[in-house]
């Protein structure tokens, strides 16, 4: 059967750990991180169009307002890619429907990257593979080929080098989400401001932090959550500090900048005290916007085929 229509679901993603080592000679830092993908999902929908039509990018949503509609959209560069490697010519519309925030740290417009890549080759018949499809991820940007394989992960070089981790267990995360953004490169331009002149060693993942995954133990992983950009994210936003004051006195397990931030993930006891969390962060109105989510979840997948 020809398809003329797929939809991808793919979830957000939060960092366990981030750590941070020196800048490389090509720009980036060397990473180690820890990913958990969260119960925080876009829809991405490919169609094909006639050739002779315009390839066109639409975004729905409630955090749809600041995502490009042009090819700079990643998206859209994502479905480029798999038409290269198919020696297809074909055009295409993208519709996202969006409800990962953006420049959030939750790696929103990584996942419908992946979402796009997985959806268009569906589309062309599935003949890429998923080896193939990780390289395509990889070259697209750190965090895509994690959003393609989901559940747990350590992520190495920029973070693009994925090795699935073993965990037990469902764990309750409340986050914090502020409708202002902040860019990744900054974050990391202010981290290396503050660290010059320090020793800056080479990353590496705690092993009481694996230890809890394995245990399935919440608890142990709230003490164990770190990232190294965390600093940088609350030297450039200091209100974010207030939102782990609440996470604070309301007990939460842990709580962590994800990512490059300003998103703050706050990991509870039990879908009860989640509540709790949530409604508090609610009515403090230190953030715009509280999500409540499960993980860790599976990557991106098919939900709709025409």
């Amino acid at each position: 059967m020809t398809l003329a229509r797929v939809t991808a679901r793919v979830p957000a993603k939060i960092n366990l750990s981030l750590s941070v080592g020196p800048l490389r000679p090509d720009g980036f830092h060397e990473l180690v991180t820890l990913y958990q993908a969260i119960a925080l999902f876009d829809d991405v929908t490919v169609t094909l169009k006639p050739k002779d039509e315009r390839s066109t990018v639409e975004v729905t949503g409630e955090y749809a307002t600041s995502v490009p509609l042009d090819e700079s959209n990643l998206a859209y560069r994502a479905a480029m890619r798999v038409l290269e490697a198919y020696e297809d010519d074909s055009a295409f519309a993208i519709s996202i429907r969006k409800s990962i925030p953006v420049a959030a740290g939750l790696a929103g417009g990584s996942a419908d990257a992946a979402g796009a890549l997985l959806a268009m080759d569906t589309l062309l018949g599935g003949q890429l593979g998923k080896n193939e499809l990780h390289l395509l991820a990889a070259e697209l940007g750190s965090d895509v080929p994690f959003a393609l394989i989901g559940n747990i992960a350590l992520g190495r070089g920029r973070g693009e080098e994925i090795t699935p981790a073993l965990s037990r267990g469902e764990f309750h995360w409340v986050l914090g989400i502020s409708n202002q953004g902040l860019s990744t490169p900054a974050v990391y331009k202010e981290s290396d401001r503050l660290r010059e002149g320090m020793i800056v060693s080479s990353p590496r993942i705690s092993e009481k932090l694996m230890h809890a995954l394995l245990s399935g133990e919440p608890e142990e992983l709230g003490k164990n959550l770190s990232n190294d950009l965390a600093p940088a994210a609350l030297s450039l936003r200091p209100g974010l500090r207030l939102v782990l004051d609440i996470a604070a006195e309301y007990a939460a397990l842990g709580a962590i900048v994800s990512g490059s931030g300003p998103t703050i993930a706050i990991l509870a006891r039990d879908e009860e005290h989640s509540l709790d969390i949530a409604v508090a962060l609610t009515a403090s109105g230190v953030v715009n916007n509280v999500a409540r989510a499960l993980g860790p979840v599976a990557g991106a997948r098919i939900i709709e085929s025409k």
